[in-house]
């Protein structure tokens, strides 16, 4: 049975592969952990050093938030080069260790985005960490610089100007020559108001400022090293620090990888899109076909598309690529369902372990209003029912006006000044078509997510952004969790991220949705006994999900988030031990959001 619970994984308007073991993870004895032994590693370079060591150690004010929690803020240079300039404010929130006898120190911990909040994550720590992690180590969330509670990064005066800038992104990712038009438009106004309005902060919010920021509170909370478990892009700022610090690393578990050197664009692979690096397109067509193909072999009985899975999703597709579906229906009013409503929808279903019931039921459902001969009219009426509540509440969820939202501008802020990008916004139309062909369906979503990143929009850079290398010797492993699925985070990128880093381990899984921790015991037993103790995963080593596609629907329980909202979390209160765990709140970017994408 799975120790986790189902949602779909966190969304944003842009964005950014993967029930037992194929081989069991090792175990040892505290004994035998790898800090244990003599080791060798790289060293922190005298300039980044000289950039942290000499910002003096924080005190930190901490005080009880959100029921069972201690929060902090603490004011950071802006630039590290200037270490009595300019300040901005960092927010941390600690879940402290249950056995403070047996206490190891700090597990800092990183959901994702770029733009997740730390405090959010580590609030959150009780749902899904392990009783034993728990037990040992403070679990420490930081907002990164620009994010939630920090200071916040604001690309517009006024959130009037900032809708109206907005205008041309609402829609999943833009499919008709109209749509691509205001999409490129609003996408330069962002660019252009984030390079302008958004300084100085948007010129100092790159994983490089967030990895010093790490590193300067590792010190506040008085930890000799570093321990950190990151998720999604997480494991970009965990790789990061393991390169910029890399004698300073106590323990660090990567789960969903980014590729570092494709997330930044080396050499002529400046000029590309971010995407035709990443390749998380080409992970979630993976995951799709795999599922359809699944369906066909679970029969009808688990799969109502199981006749030809492969050809319904197509003829659904195909169908919408031409015209969108437009439902009338007495209490939900008009409701128009486009292409990329339906492609959001699937990607959205491909975070979540339990996601392919849900690519089974929204493709069968519009293949029912597509042909309507070919089903009986209860069966009509159920399906129109069913997809017109899902897009009222997916539409209840998007209304906000006041405050200021800042999601996308914190996503755009790390992305686009991380990586390189095209030269050209206009040229995004033409670029999206070649991922498409690549990657059918998920392409055109992924490509369009870094839109603004157009190098003639997005302007401001940080000068102290690290580009590199990715293949420092740390004094520790990195322990690279890759998941097979994962529709975000492509699986290659584990393998290849792991290649890079020459004291490193990688952990593979078979599991569905983005990252592993949660999804088996096995994967969980693995990351935890690292963390405890410095055992690694035995070389080679496959966990496979508790949840796999139609095997055991209708009895198969659902797979839940912990949930995000320190608000709720604080209501409902630490978990006691020994109660189930859930999957991690993972803020994985998620770039088609159509009508059809629950949240």
């Amino acid at each position: 049975m799975p120790r986790t619970s189902r949602s779909l994984a966190a969304a944003g308007v842009a964005g950014l592969f993967l029930a037992g073991s194929v081989v069991a993870p090792a175990t040892a004895s505290p004994s035998s952990a790898n800090w244990g032994r003599p080791t060798t590693s790289d060293r922190t370079s005298p300039a980044e050093a000289k950039r942290v060591d000499r910002v003096p150690t924080p005190k930190l004010d901490w005080y009880a938030c959100y029921d069972y929690a201690e929060c902090a803020t603490v004011d950071l240079p802006l630039d590290y080069d200037q270490p009595k300039g300019a300040t901005t404010e960092v927010a941390l929130l600690r879940v402290k260790a249950r056995d403070r006898q047996a206490r190891i120190g700090s597990l800092f911990v990183n959901p994702g985005g770029p733009g997740g909040s730390g405090t959010d994550i580590a609030l959150a720590a009780p749902y899904f960490l392990s009783d034993e992690v728990l037990d040992r180590f403070d679990v420490v969330g930081i907002d990164p610089r620009g994010v939630a509670a920090s200071q916040n990064v604001k690309c517009f005066p006024s959130v009037k100007d900032q809708t109206r800038a907005y205008a041309g992104l609402n829609v999943a990712f833009p499919w008709t020559k109209a749509e691509e038009n205001a999409y490129i438009a609003s996408s330069r106004a962002v660019g252009k108001a984030c390079s302008i309005t958004g300084k100085p902060l948007t010129g100092a919010m790159s994983t490089a400022e967030v990895a010093r920021d790490m590193d300067v509170l590792r010190r506040a909370v008085g930890d000799k090293k570093l321990s950190y478990l990151g998720f999604s892009y997480g494991s970009a700022l965990g790789q990061y620090y393991a390169n910029m610090f890399p004698d300073r690393v106590r323990a660090v578990v990567i789960d969903g990888v980014l590729d570092p050197n494709a997330w930044v664009g080396q050499g002529k692979a400046r000029d590309q899109l971010q995407e035709t690096r990443l390749r998380s397109a080409d992970g979630a067509y993976k995951a799709l076909r795999e599922i359809l193909d699944r369906c066909k072999k679970a029969g009808t009985e688990k799969c109502s598309i199981a006749a030809n899975p492969v050809a319904a999703y197509e003829k659904v597709a195909k169908r919408l690529q031409k015209a969108p579906l437009v439902i009338e229906d007495p209490g939900f009013g008009t409701v128009t369902i486009k292409y990329s409503d339906f492609v959001g929808a699937s990607l959205g279903a491909l975070y979540s372990p339990n996601g392919y019931s849900d690519i089974d039921a929204i493709t069968a459902e519009l293949l029912a209003l597509i042909e309507p001969t070919s089903v009986s009219p209860a069966r009509r009426a159920e399906a129109s029912k069913s997809l017109t509540a899902r897009a009222e509440r997916a539409r209840q969820q998007r209304r906000f006006d006041f405050p200021y939202n800042n999601g996308l501008e914190t996503f755009l802020g790390v992305d686009c000044t991380d990586g390189y990008h095209p030269k050209k916004v206009a040229d995004w139309p033409a670029l999206s078509a070649a991922e498409d062909k690549r990657a059918p369906y998920f392409g055109r979503a992924w490509a369009w997510a870094t839109a603004s990143c157009g190098r003639d929009a997005w302007t401001v850079r940080d000068e102290d952004a690290y580009t590199g290398p990715f293949n420092r010797k740390t004094a520790a492993p990195v322990l690279v969790v890759g998941n097979y699925w994962d529709p975000a985070t492509n699986y290659d990128a584990a393998v290849s991220s792991a290649k890079l880093l020459p004291n490193s381990r990688l952990l593979s899984s078979d599991n569905w949705g983005h990252t592993a921790y949660g999804t088996s015991d096995c994967a969980t037993g693995a990351i935890d006994a690292y963390l405890l103790n410095g055992t690694l995963p035995k070389k080679g080593t496959v966990c496979v999900g508790d949840v796999q596609p139609f095997m055991d629907l209708p009895e198969e329980p659902e797979v839940t988030r912990a949930a995000e909202s320190k608000s709720t979390l604080a209501r409902e209160g630490r978990p006691a031990r020994g109660e189930p765990k859930r999957l991690p709140p993972v803020v994985a970017p998620l770039p088609a959001v159509g009508i059809l994408t629950l949240r």
